[in-house]
C-alpha cells in the first residue's frame, strides 16, 4: 500500500484560494480604511473644539461605564480612548470583511450590487436610528449630525477602496 505525496486533495482549487485570500485583505484594508477616517474625523472635529480624542473617550466611557458616566465636561481618558479605538477597528474590519464578500458576490452577478446599495442606506439610517435609541446619552454630548457624516465619509472611503479595486464592476436595479 502506498501513502499518496501529491497534493491534489486540496479544499479548493489554488486559484480560488488566492481569490478567497485577496477577498479577506480586500476587506481587512477597507475596514481600516474606513475606522482611520472616522478617527480623523473625530480628531479633527475634537481638536477644532479644543478637546482632542474627547469622542473616542466618551465613547469608550460610555461602552465600558455606561451612559450614565457621561457628561459635557467628561475629562479625556486615555484608557478609554485604547479601549474603544480597539472595539471601533474590530468592528470596523468586520463590517470591511462582510461588504468585501459582497462585493465579490456583486461581481458575479450585478443584479446583487442594487441590494448591497440598498443594504448600505438602511444600514446607515438604522444605524443612527438604533443608536438614537440605545445611547440617548451618548447623543447628548456627541452631536448625530457629525455621527453621520462621519460615518458617511467612512463608508466612502470604504467604497472608493472597492472602487479601486474593482472598476469594472456593474450595479443594476
Amino acid at each position: 500500500m502506498t501513502g499518496r505525496t501529491d497534493v491534489s486533495d486540496r479544499v479548493m482549487p489554488e486559484q480560488e484560494e488566492r481569490t478567497s485570500a485577496a477577498v479577506y485583505t480586500e476587506g481587512l484594508l477597507a475596514g481600516a480604511v474606513g475606522a482611520g477616517t472616522i478617527a480623523v474625523w473625530f480628531l479633527l472635529l475634537d481638536t477644532i473644539a479644543g478637546r482632542p480624542l474627547y469622542t473616542p473617550s466618551v465613547l469608550g466611557t460610555a461602552l465600558v461605564r455606561g451612559g450614565e458616566a457621561l457628561s459635557a465636561t467628561l475629562p479625556v481618558n486615555m484608557e478609554m480612548v485604547v479601549n474603544f479605538t480597539w472595539i471601533h477597528l474590530l468592528a470596523f474590519l468586520l463590517i470591511g470583511l462582510a461588504a468585501s464578500k459582497l462585493v465579490e458576490l456583486a461581481e458575479r452577478d450585478a443584479n446583487l450590487g442594487f441590494g448591497l446599495v440598498l443594504l448600505f442606506v438602511v444600514f446607515e439610517f438604522g444605524f443612527i436610528a438604533v443608536f438614537s435609541i440605545v445611547a440617548e446619552e451618548v447623543l447628548q454630548v456627541i452631536s448625530w449630525p457629525s455621527i453621520l457624516v462621519g460615518n458617511l465619509l467612512a463608508a466612502a472611503a470604504m467604497g472608493l477602496v472597492f472602487w479601486r479595486r474593482h472598476p469594472h464592476l456593474v450595479i443594476r436595479p
